[in-house]
């Protein structure tokens, strides 16, 4: 993109922006009614037009029910999209809402309903208006949350999400490109307060970007970070894969019972600590019932783990359990120097008789 942060997007960039997106069939575009969202309906319009064959577009707008004036935006989405020749939906989040975590659970709301949406037009993407600075802002979340290095790549231009593909073609865009877009075009837009309210996380690291960049810590080098970690982040993947498949070279007569992973404990633990976590993680978040696990859970359980091999590697081969522990519904057990990771049994529920094993 053009180094002028406060350009219009010009046709050929905005050509450049969708040209992979040219061979499917059919398109979804996630529009709220904010500046970025409005922006990428108008640029969509404008690319379909200039191609001979182009993708079909679906708007959608999502009414979490938590604002009123939500409706109102949708039905100016719906006229905005009707004037660019674009059919128009109105999903709505029905049922009780959280009390706590409401932007994560309304996230994963917003995408449900959109895959949904994609599903019922054949489109094989649903496009986000995520720009550069909503990059430079996730980073920073998961960056003082702790995440690992796959947090810190934050998000990426291509993703799968619920058999639908998720595109981010305005990954590395600015967000005042995309208003000088809509002003050059005469296109008003919605202004969400919730982008400004402090009681979230979110606006509150956004406040502070003025200061970080100050200091050299703009957006465009925080999102720049998260390419970098991305790509880190893509090496250090084909490493754990490529373990993988060692490890399974070494199980001779060995092989895990179906449904279950298996490893040798002394060549699991010469591996990089990075890439055992990952392998740890596959298996766990593979065979668990309860959800992806935590990465201080798993590091804590690596932990126990090389302990339990070293002392199992000073006293001999034994059949024995040394380390039996569950986490994230899944049962990972150490004996005869092979690390076993299975299905946990289920919990019992309060009053019935026994108690369940191990612990998270």
């Amino acid at each position: 993109m053009s180094d002028d942060d406060n350009s219009p997007i010009s046709t050929r960039e905005a050509s450049r922006l969708f040209a992979g997106l040219k061979s499917a069939p059919a398109l979804v575009l996630a529009v709220s009614g904010g500046p970025d969202s409005v922006a990428l309906m108008w640029l969509m319009a404008r690319w379909q037009r200039s191609l001979a064959r182009a993708p079909r577009l679906t708007v959608v707008t999502v009414d979490h029910g938590l604002r009123r004036e939500a409706a109102r935006e949708a039905r100016e989405v719906k006229r905005l999209a009707a004037e660019l020749g674009l059919p128009h939906r109105t999903l709505r989040w029905r049922g009780a809402k959280p009390r706590t975590g409401l932007p994560a659970a309304a996230r994963e709301a917003r995408y449900r309903l959109l895959a949904d949406a994609a599903r019922a037009v054949g489109a094989s993407h649903v496009l986000t208006a995520h720009t550069r600075d909503d990059q430079a802002e996730t980073l920073l979340m998961r960056l003082l949350r702790g995440s690992g290095l796959a947090g810190l790549s934050a998000m990426a231009s291509f993703s799968e999400r619920d058999g639908i593909v998720l595109a981010r073609p305005l990954l590395d865009v600015s967000k005042s490109q995309l208003i000088a877009t809509l002003k050059r075009a005469k296109v008003g837009f919605a202004d969400d307060p919730t982008n400004r309210d402090t009681a979230f996380t979110r606006p509150r690291l956004r406040a502070l970007l003025p200061l970080l960049a100050a200091e050299g810590g703009d957006i465009r080098n925080l999102a720049r970070l998260a390419t970098r970690l991305a790509r880190a982040n893509a090496a250090v993947e084909v490493l754990a894969d490529g373990a993988e498949r060692f490890l399974r070279l070494r199980d001779r007569g060995d092989a895990p019972q179906a449904g279950q992973r298996s490893f040798e404990a002394s060549a699991f633990a010469a591996l990089p600590d990075e890439v055992r976590l990952r392998l740890l993680l596959r298996a766990i978040n593979a065979l668990g019932h309860e959800g992806p696990a935590e990465l201080g859970k798993v590091e804590t359980l690596m932990s126990v783990l090389d302990q339990a091999i070293a002392a199992s590697l000073r006293a001999g081969t034994d059949r024995r359990p040394i380390l039996k522990q569950t986490l994230g519904g899944a049962l990972i057990s150490l004996a005869g120097g092979r690390i076993q990771i299975a299905p946990a049994p289920a919990r019992r529920r309060k009053g019935e008789i026994g108690a369940g094993e191990g612990g998270s």
